[in-house]
């Protein structure tokens, strides 16, 4: 393998997310996230405990967690990669997004982030009329499109230790919960495939059955992540005292604080001095990185996550 271009293949895509999520798609303002926080908890809830949502579920011989649970972001986190663009480049290829819709509304969130020029609304607006191919799609159409996606572009590109971490958690009994800024419906579909309790994410408003080409609030920042994780554990009586995060992005560390075991995936590197700063524990899944950082990285944090599900458990005695 070549490593030096998978690495630089990692890189260009971390950078792609942070232009995303702070220059492109900044959050419009805290009252739009927690709108979006919070519609992402109430899909999510929803969906929990329909057997047509779930690959598997929960194993009778497990005694079931019910108030601990951990909550994974899902680009360069759990997959290799960023989602919303994969999903934005699926969409280009069959003709549905054109270049010539998105990049008069990318300059004119750059402009923002760097002058200041335009206001939330502007924002808002410039976001619905980016969004504005999907109004009249059916929700089966897009979650066909999903399916689509995650299936052959999405799964392989998981990392294997991220997925282990994963099943240590369902082994304890725990739900298990993705939450990231891409569509829900490609998180609900990448959750199923992994046999996960469910996803939080982006949620674009529908009316029977059609999308209106409009966000429930914005699309599910960092500060949108906390407030939908805050919602769903208090919908599903979670105890977040008891529940892990997971995430590479220094844009999570709102969700990643409000939790008793934060851990940092292939962080960035405000994410990793920040995580060193505050003793959370980090594990870092990139191939070429791993070598490097092997003296940097505990080698028994996987072993102080499986301490804590065990020392969860027999307070559960």
């Amino acid at each position: 393998m070549d490593h030096t271009t998978h690495e630089g293949r990692e890189g260009l895509s971390g950078n792609l997310r942070r232009y995303l999520e702070e220059t492109a798609l900044p959050p419009i303002d805290d009252a739009h996230q927690r709108t979006a926080g919070e519609a992402a908890a109430s899909a999510a809830s929803s969906t929990v405990g329909q057997s047509a949502e779930r690959v598997t579920e929960p194993d009778p011989d497990i005694p079931q967690h019910a108030t601990a649970a951990a909550f994974f972001d899902v680009d360069n986190t759990l997959i290799q990669g960023n989602s919303l663009i994969a999903l934005g480049y699926q969409l280009f290829k069959r003709g549905f997004l054109t270049l010539s819709e998105i990049f008069p509304y990318l300059v004119a969130q750059g402009r923002y982030r760097l002058f200041g020029a335009e206001l939330p609304d502007a924002i808002a607006q410039g976001r619905e009329k980016a969004l504005s191919f999907i109004t009249g799609w059916s929700v089966s159409e897009l979650r066909d499109l999903c399916a689509e996606l995650v299936d052959a572009h999405l799964i392989a590109r998981t990392y294997t230790g991220t997925r282990e971490l994963a099943s240590m958690h369902i082994n304890a009994g725990e739900q298990v919960w993705l939450v990231s800024a891409t569509p829900v419906q490609v998180g609900q579909i990448l959750a199923e495939r992994l046999g996960f309790t469910g996803a939080l994410g982006t949620v674009a408003e529908e009316e029977d059955g059609q999308f209106t080409g409009r966000l429930v609030g914005d699309i599910l920042h960092g500060p949108g992540k906390a407030h939908a994780v805050a919602a769903l554990a208090k919908a599903q009586g979670l105890n977040l005292e008891e529940c892990t995060a997971y995430s590479d992005s220094a844009n999570d560390i709102p969700m990643l604080s409000m939790v008793g075991t934060p851990v940092a995936i292939n962080p960035d590197s405000t994410l990793r001095k920040h995580a060193a700063k505050h003793g959370w524990l980090i594990r870092d899944y990139r191939p070429v990185r791993r070598v490097f950082l092997s003296v940097l990285v505990p080698l028994g944090a996987v072993a102080g996550i499986g301490g804590a599900l065990a020392w969860r458990r027999r307070r559960k005695r």
